[in-house]
């Protein structure tokens, strides 16, 4: 039974979390290489290359079509009361489905409204049922300091080069976008009084206690990779980012702690510290360099 309806079960879950995932307005990394070059003087340059995933953005269409009332009426699986076997929907199956879909039309695009709306909002005034969204994003994108190229490749998907300079006489904190609130940070980076620099990268964990918005990522892609062994033959889920990436620190500073498999490695720019980003990985990249 529980066969018949994994498959099911696990479309639902996705459902649940992707719509959680909407109201926060999510950004996660997908396939990327980020670097994070700093120097005793306090000078560092930050660097994000790959791409960057919208969750929201990955279901605008669908939101838009629903709120208008066109969207299309898609049947469900028929199931034997008895034995749970799938089976060919019959006629009148057919049609108690379509009678139940269309008595809930109103319901679905007045919650489709109120979602629409709150999205806009979480935007920074971007209107989420236009369908210039996802570019009017971008753009916005491309006039802040840093984004040299960032290219709308569609289903919420960017591709970023990212890169900046400055000194650690402040707080770093990546990605930040103009006028919109962030759920988290993929890279974060802290120095305290005593020279220190305390660097955590907690959107490159797929499953960490420290980033429930990772663990949300974490949960995502194993009911992908689940879907993709059981069958999702009839698309139910929705296609989810997959995280696969590099994480490098490059310091000449002193490594006081950190959390790599391998420990430092001997670099052109100093000491090398080094993670591999797979949806497997659990802990944080963190590290703590001195500066004095």
């Amino acid at each position: 039974m529980m066969g018949k309806w994994g498959k099911r079960l696990r479309a639902m879950a996705v459902v649940a979390i992707v719509a959680t995932a909407l109201a926060a307005c999510i950004a996660t990394p997908g396939k990327f290489a980020s670097t994070l070059d700093l120097r005793r003087d306090g000078s560092f340059t930050y660097s994000y290359d790959g791409q960057i995933y919208f969750l929201a953005l990955s279901k605008l269409a669908e939101m838009g079509r629903t709120a208008k009332g066109t969207e299309e009426f898609t049947p469900s699986e028929c199931y034997d009361d008895e034995t749970f076997e799938e089976h060919d929907c019959t006629e009148d199956e057919l049609a108690e489905q379509r009678t139940e879909w269309d008595a809930k039309a109103e319901q679905r695009a007045a919650t489709a409204k109120r979602e629409m709306e709150s999205m806009k909002a979480m935007m920074g005034g971007i209107d989420p049922s236009d369908p210039a969204a996802a570019e009017d994003l971008a753009a916005r994108l491309r006039k802040q300091e840093g984004w040299n190229s960032v290219i709308y490749k569609g289903d919420g998907l960017y591709e970023v080069s990212f890169s900046i300079t400055s000194r650690m006489g402040h707080d770093f904190n990546f990605p930040t976008f103009e006028r919109l609130p962030m759920a988290s940070y993929f890279v974060t980076a802290g120095r305290r009084q005593d020279g220190r620099v305390r660097i955590e990268a907690p959107g490159f964990a797929a499953q960490t206690n420290g980033n429930p918005m990772g663990s949300m990522m974490g949960g995502m892609a194993g009911l992908v990779a689940l879907g993709a062994s059981g069958g999702n033959e009839s698309g139910e889920a929705p296609t989810l980012p997959q995280i696969d990436g590099t994480f490098r620190i490059v310091t000449d500073g002193q490594i006081l702690s950190n959390n790599t498999e391998d420990g430092p490695s001997a670099g052109p720019g100093g000491q090398v510290l080094e993670w591999k980003i797979t949806p497997r990985t659990t802990a944080a990249p963190m590290a703590l360099i001195g500066l004095n």
